[in-house]
This record gives C-alpha cells, structure tokens and sequence, in this order.
C-alpha cells in the first residue's frame, strides 16, 4: 500500500501501546512500520503534551494512557484519546 493512511503514526503509538504497555520502542517501530527513532520522538512528544506517562519498570519503560486528554485536532473538539481508544480496537503486536 502506498501514499497515505487515515491514522498518523502517533495514533498508531497509541493504538500500540494501549494494546501492549510494556512494548519496546523495537516492537512499536515494527508493529507501526516506522524507525525506532521515529517512536523514540513519537514517544517524546506524547509524554510532553500529557497524552502518556513512561514509568521505568525494571528494565523496561511501562506507558500509561492519559485517556482524559483531548485530541489535537479542531475537527474533533470535544473528543478525548479515550474516545478514540474506544473506536479503534488496539493494534495486535
């Protein structure tokens, strides 16, 4: 498949890490079709805006869903992650 999706790559994060919390930014960037990198900052601007919180759990980073906050978008105004999360089952690893 070529061109365009209907999801960006930081929705198909979340849809990723709401299936699986503990994934790894490798298992992400392979589910997600992007470089580790890529997640690596997907990941970032996540947990700056407030979207996720990454907790050290051992040697793995552990994601926690802020379902509460809003989608970026004007369009869809009103509309919290947990909506989206709602809509989408999450992606399978």
């Amino acid at each position: 498949m070529a061109g365009w999706t209907f999801l960006t790559n930081h929705a198909q994060v979340l849809l990723c890490i709401a299936k699986h919390n503990r994934a790894t930014a490798k298992e992400i960037a392979a589910t997600v079709g992007v470089t580790e990198r890529a997640v690596q900052r997907i990941l970032d601007n996540l947990e700056v805006e407030g979207y996720i919180g990454r907790f050290r759990d051992g040697r793995k980073n552990r994601y926690e869903i802020h379902g509460d906050r809003p989608l970026r978008h004007p369009a869809q105004q009103g509309c919290t992650v947990r909506d989206l999360l709602a809509l989408l089952p999450p992606t399978e690893r």
